[in-house]
């Protein structure tokens, strides 16, 4: 069965370029609408199913993607405003079974994700080549990171997860 817990690989970093800053720009700009077209027509107990064995099901992962890229855009912001600060990590794990994700449809976190990536891609499309090499630190691992690494990692998340809703789907036959 295909849909292993990486369908598109591991992330790999990418050196700068134009080409590959448009790229990720469009995986960030488009995820809410491709995310939106892959749940279509879901009834509640597709909805609820893991996307592979030992997984999330659809209904956490749409929530994770909501919680996980306002990490994101929080962090950002702090990269471009402080002088390489540390980022907090959060229990991703215990947040995709906290009664907001347990209780709330997925449209709740679509609508934020639609909301969210809107006012991210603006921030994005306005960083310049120098800032691109602002720094943070990650608390849990003391990893330093580039915005340009961050924005590579997103844009990878972005894909990858739509990636596990529509292996799903083709592997169990949903059109």
């Amino acid at each position: 069965m295909k849909g292993n817990q990486y369908p598109i690989g591991k992330y790999e970093p990418q050196s700068y370029s134009p080409e590959q800053l448009k790229n990720w720009l469009i995986d960030i700009e488009t995820l809410p609408q491709k995310m939106e077209y892959a749940l279509q027509n879901l009834d509640a107990a597709q909805i609820q199913t893991p996307y592979r064995d030992g997984g999330w099901t659809l209904n956490q992962l749409v929530h994770h993607v909501a919680d996980s890229h306002m990490n994101a855009y929080i962090r950002f912001k702090l990269g471009l405003t402080e002088i390489n600060p540390t980022i907090k990590s959060y229990e991703e794990q215990l947040w995709a079974t906290m009664a907001d994700t347990a209780e709330q449809p997925i449209n709740i976190s679509l609508t934020i994700i639609h909301a969210l990536h809107k006012r991210w891609a603006s921030i994005l499309k306005n960083i310049t080549q120098q800032q691109w090499d602002r720094t943070i630190v990650h608390s849990a691992t003391q990893q330093q990171m580039t915005l340009w690494y961050l924005l590579g990692l997103y844009a990878w998340h972005s894909r990858h997860h739509l990636a596990h809703i529509t292996t799903l789907k083709e592997n169990k036959g949903w059109s």
